[in-house]
């Protein structure tokens, strides 16, 4: 564990192995069973997510203090303010502003949809459980495409850049994504599974889901999943995806599940070797730290000043087409925005 002046005291071994290999599949599958108990209880939904989201982030939290993974990460970067105010627009308001606005269209369009062709899509008749990984597996499509979209398109990957400026990866950085990436990748993993017929049941175990295997994929932890990898797009994973070398960051996009990774050859678990524990965006030292700096990025982001700047997998796309020539980007200008 980590100590107020920071030492670091090791648990006992068979503590710090069951944390490893334990506290991921024990808080998932309890965070997710307990949900879809409450849900068949007639458990208000947002009560459901709002206590299942405050206790999950109390434990991740303080799996942090006592079991680390890298502790240099488990010291403030001056990003918990920062990060604080993403977690409130990206994660609290702007689904919120989505589903309000958009989740009644979603329905009669869903419910339209299904007279027209006939027959119901979704399998309803499955239980909530048994159709929650019918509703990752489908969400995650779009979104692995949008993901993987955002790193090798430059015009895109400016929506995508606060979330790798992180220079260090804790719990908080889950939440670490400019609003409009939000908007893109949640509204695009609602309207899927809801034109095919899932239930509003489906969308809160989903959030579950999402939340719960955010905050321990980004979490400063040292959890080891073994075969579990081939499911879940956990840290082991998504440590690589955070790397400032462009092989290994244009890798594992899948947000929830890493199944879309395996089909399109993005999966990416070098066993040989440790993550690196520097992280960031290679060529961006000035990117702004200040929260509504981070904001403006994605419109003062001009191509005359971008002209050596590359997206991390445009380089990669140029030569593998070969269409142009590898270049090494030069500094970026983000200065003039602090």
């Amino acid at each position: 564990m980590i100590t107020a002046d920071g030492v670091v005291q090791q648990p006992a071994h068979w503590v710090r192995t069951g944390l490893t290999f334990l506290s991921f599949p024990l808080v998932f599958s309890a965070s997710i069973g307990l949900g879809a108990w409450a849900l068949a209880a007639g458990w208000p939904a947002p009560s459901v997510a709002i206590i299942t989201t405050i206790a999950v982030v109390i434990i991740v939290a303080a799996l942090e203090r006592v079991h680390p993974y890298e502790p240099r990460w488990s010291r403030s970067h001056g990003d918990v303010r920062t990060d604080l105010m993403h977690g409130v627009v990206s994660v609290l308001i702007t689904p919120e502003v989505f589903k309000l606005l958009a989740l009644g269209p979603l329905f009669i369009a869903a419910d339209a949809l299904s007279q027209r062709v006939g027959f119901g899509v979704w399998p309803t008749h499955w239980s909530t459980l048994a159709q929650l990984p019918l509703t990752i597996v489908v969400s995650e499509f779009p979104s692995y495409w949008v993901h993987r979209a955002m790193h090798e398109r430059r015009a895109l990957f400016r929506l995508h850049a606060t979330h790798h400026s992180a220079e260090r990866l804790y719990w908080l950085n889950a939440v670490r994504f400019h609003p409009l990436d939000t908007l893109v990748t949640f509204a695009l993993q609602v309207s899927i599974v809801v034109l095919l017929g899932a239930g509003p049941d489906q969308l809160v175990l989903f959030s579950i889901w999402a939340m719960v295997h955010g905050l321990f994929q980004h979490g400063n932890i040292d959890v080891r999943l073994g075969p579990l990898n081939y499911v879940f797009s956990m840290a082991e994973l998504h440590r690589w995806h955070h790397s400032r070398t462009l092989t290994e960051a244009n890798r594992n996009y899948g947000n929830n599940c890493i199944f879309w990774d395996l089909v399109f050859g993005t999966f990416y678990w070098p066993k040989h070797r440790r993550p690196p524990a520097t992280i960031g965006i290679a060529g961006m030292p000035d990117f702004p730290r200040e929260y509504l700096s981070q904001l403006a990025s994605i419109w003062r982001w001009k191509a005359d000043e971008w002209s050596g700047q590359r997206s991390p997998g445009e380089d990669e796309h140029r030569a593998a087409a070969g269409t142009a020539e590898v270049t090494t980007p030069r500094p970026s200008r983000f200065s003039r925005l602090l």
